[in-house]
């Protein structure tokens, strides 16, 4: 996809240490997926360049700590800046009515949701956004207890363990140790500033193809485009059961609601009404936590530099997994990072270098699953020569997994093409048909995993099809405007 015009040029920087060990660039992230999408808001939303003193009112509003005390033997400073954005249960400004509406429960653990390092590229054209899995294998540098005093050797954990273990500064040691990435800043976000943001947006718009249903959190929703509130934004980033693949589903729909907010920030006049996006961003920053250095001067650098931000600008991974269900004694199942894998992609933050290979937004129709993940096998239902063959290579050539070896079917006078299935494989059959319109869907019980197409004299070529989350490149990467509504 084509780069975003260059920023204008920036005013000099202030003098500083020598380039050897120059400060990191100040910068602003979102939080924890839902978190995480609420406070990158407020690094989007300051591209508005607007007065140093509605900026300067807001300062007062962010809660400080300081994660980065006597800190020694860090990793060296990359180029461009990483924020360090964690997510917490924390809900004291959220009324009964809201939390039985959306199913918060009672008193909150004060556990870390989600965790995300968040890159700022060094021109500002480029946000690269990071997910941390909360049940990564991980562990924990030696340290002492912030409320006991004691003394603890390293050990091992799973990684969202280090906040309830040594609060901000553990999970910020405990990440830079696993990672080698240097954190410059560090944000910690809860329910309450999520939700008020974007109410405060009017809502962001998010499209599925299939529904989600999830009766722990109360989300229902049906196959198609919804503008969620608040509330229902929360249920939506913090499910984990509206399908299988638990954890990581809602990582990557926390990553999809992210890039749909940054497009509903960056198209609904926010950034060029100073009044609005007070409001924005005080609804963003009175719930949030941040280091010391994180302040009015960061805003207004980084939103006079990423005044052409947008959706295509920000892209989206999870760190590489090796092993699910790592068993560790005293800590359960995790997720185990691929060694190799994990370390090009800290490589590339570090080294400040894209992680998506950016190419034009495809205009191939959403899928529930992959065609890289559908076996096809193909037969003729008509007297016409080779047209198996033809139906064969045009479904290989938009991915699907077929034989490359078609038959004649018994019957050759269909005039309908028909997709045989196992009815345990139907979401791979309705991807299937996708790609073959007008084509009749035809459950077959016991057939299996492959599913099959008997070619009929309507065919007249295949629709290109893709993933709902198109993944793409070496770490599994997309990009912001490939997963917001068309």
């Amino acid at each position: 996809m084509p780069t975003p015009p260059r920023s204008p040029a920036r005013p000099p920087r202030r003098p500083g240490p020598s380039p050897a060990r120059r400060p990191p660039v100040r910068r602003k992230k979102p939080r924890w997926a839902m978190r995480a999408v609420t406070t990158l808001s407020v690094v989007v939303l300051a591209a508005a360049g607007i007065g140093h003193a509605v900026v300067t009112s807001l300062d007062a509003d962010i809660a400080r700590v300081d994660p980065f005390k006597d800190m020694k033997n860090r990793p060296e400073a990359g180029h461009g800046m990483n924020v360090l954005l964690v997510g917490t249960d924390g809900r004291d400004k959220i009324t009964e009515a809201e939390r039985r509406k959306y199913r918060l429960g009672g008193a909150p653990c004060h556990c870390t949701d989600t965790i995300m390092i968040v890159h700022i590229s060094e021109d500002r054209e480029r946000a690269s956004v990071v997910s941390l899995p909360r049940d990564s294998y991980a562990e924990t540098p030696a340290h002492t207890d912030q409320i006991t005093g004691k003394k603890h050797r390293p050990h091992p954990i799973k990684i969202n363990a280090a906040y309830a273990e040594g609060g901000p500064q553990l999970t910020v040691r405990t990440v830079e140790s696993m990672t080698r990435v240097k954190i410059d800043h560090y944000l910690e976000v809860d329910f309450t500033s999520f939700m008020k943001t974007v109410d405060e947006l009017g809502g962001v718009e998010i499209c599925t193809t299939k529904p989600l249903k999830d009766s722990y959190t109360g989300l229902d929703l049906t196959a198609g485009s919804h503008r969620l509130n608040g509330g229902q934004a929360l249920q939506y980033v913090r499910s984990r059961h509206a399908d299988g693949s638990s954890d990581l589903g809602r990582m990557q729909r926390q990553q999809r609601f992210l890039a749909a907010l940054i497009a509903r920030a960056t198209s609904s006049g926010v950034l060029l009404n100073p009044m609005k996006f007070r409001d924005v961003t005080r609804a963003v920053l009175g719930s949030v936590r941040a280091d010391k250095g994180f302040g009015t001067d960061e805003l207004l650098d980084l939103g006079r530099a990423m005044r052409d931000f947008s959706p295509s600008s920000s892209e989206f991974t999870t760190v590489p997994i090796g092993q699910m269900g790592y068993a560790v004694k005293g800590v359960g199942s995790t997720l185990k990072w691929d060694p190799v894998k994990s370390k090009k992609l800290f490589q590339a933050l570090r080294d400040d270098r894209p992680l998506a290979a950016h190419k034009p937004r495809s205009n191939a129709l959403r899928v529930d699953v992959a065609p890289q993940q559908i076996r096809v096998q193909v037969e003729n239902g008509t007297p016409t020569a080779g047209l198996g063959m033809r139906v064969d290579s045009a479904l290989a050539a938009t991915g699907f997994r077929t034989t490359r070896q078609p038959v004649t079917a018994q019957d050759r006078t269909l005039r309908r093409t028909i997709v045989s299935y196992d009815p345990r494989w139907d979401r791979s059959a309705k991807s299937l048909a996708a790609a073959l319109p007008g084509c009749e869907l035809r459950a077959v019980k016991g057939r299996g995993p492959l599913l099959k197409v008997t070619a009929g004299a309507d065919f007249k070529g295949v629709r290109k099809v893709r993933a709902d989350d198109p993944y793409q490149g070496e770490f599994g990467v997309t990009t912001g405007d490939q997963v917001i509504c068309p």
